[in-house]
């Protein structure tokens, strides 16, 4: 039986994230002071104190869930030589796979999803975009939803996290319209989520240009440990399908649970979050019942994974 470490993406941050783990490990922080040098900005204060506002801004969201995940991994590979058969990584998250598996180093991934967030910023100006989870309505009447909504507009499926669990993401007039439609349709929860860029759609197709020029600036290697993709629910196959999916990654649908499903049907029967918070965790007992799932924020709970695995 194989094992998969996930790393969470946007959505995982909060303020006081990362506490434990920083104050008692010096590799952790000084992995948050590579990566603050890298942007210019104190990802170890605003771990701490935020304020939400900067915290949950993209730009600045996606740098500092990347870097706690990297910081727990490599905290776990201080601790023990046992390494996953696969990664994967929710959104976002698969840029921290990027980085777990040797493809780009940490300063390059903390940059490029920097700019990632604000070009997805720019693309989309706040407030005229927004995200909504949708919960116990089928994939096809979510879809369905969408495209009785959009009058013009863009609003689509953006998550497809877990049987019943869609996330969409569009236009603000669009997706309000869908969110109505979905409760209509027997949604049980239509809940707007705290967001600042309509992320998987394709109002950020014209950011995807702007990011293929930042990434073609990087020397990518090839994986040391197999990546399952979000945007297609594969194993990636060559460094230049992995970049091509990145891009599209941009503007698609995360396949999530079918990425998951994926991973089963490659043997893995365990499955650990390594990162802030449990999202991961909790999708997956709804996705497959059967895998043996954990998530690691901090020592005390990467040292229960390890005894875990060992038994």
């Amino acid at each position: 039986m194989k094992t998969v470490f996930m790393f969470p993406g946007q959505g995982s941050q909060s303020i006081g994230m990362m506490s434990q783990l920083l104050a008692e490990s010096e590799l952790a922080r000084k992995i948050f002071q590579d990566a603050s040098e890298a942007i210019g900005h104190d990802l170890i204060k605003i771990a701490a104190e935020g304020p939400e506002s900067l915290i949950n801004q993209t730009e600045i969201t996606q740098p500092i869930v990347l870097t706690a995940s990297v910081a727990m991994w490599e905290v776990w590979k201080q601790h023990t030589p046992f390494l996953p058969d696969y990664v994967c990584g929710h959104s976002l998250g698969e840029y921290t796979a990027l980085v777990v598996s040797g493809v780009i180093t940490l300063k390059e991934a903390v940059r490029l999803v920097h700019i990632r967030g604000q070009l997805m910023q720019t693309a989309v100006p706040e407030g005229e975009g927004a995200m909504a989870a949708l919960l116990g309505l089928s994939d096809d009447l979510v879809s369905e939803a969408c495209i009785e909504a959009s009058q013009g507009e863009i609003v689509s499926p953006a998550n497809f996290n877990s049987p019943g669990q869609v996330v969409i993401s569009g236009a603000t007039a669009a997706l309000d319209r869908a969110m109505v439609l979905a409760k209509e349709k027997g949604a049980k929860r239509a809940a707007k989520l705290s967001v600042s860029v309509p992320c998987h759609c394709d109002l950020l197709k014209p950011a995807g240009d702007a990011l293929a020029q930042e990434m073609n600036k990087i020397q990518f290697q090839e994986p040391s440990i197999p990546i399952m993709q979000n945007v297609n629910g594969c194993l990636a196959e060559n460094l230049d399908s992995l970049k091509s999916n990145l891009l599209s990654h941009l503007y698609s649908p995360v396949l999530w649970a079918q990425s998951i499903s994926q991973l089963v049907k490659h043997d893995a029967g365990v499955f650990v979050e390594c990162g802030p918070g449990k999202v991961l965790a909790g999708l997956n007992k709804r996705i497959d019942k059967s895998v043996r799932t954990f998530a690691m924020s901090d020592l005390e709970t990467m040292k229960a994974v390890m005894s875990e695995l060992q038994a």
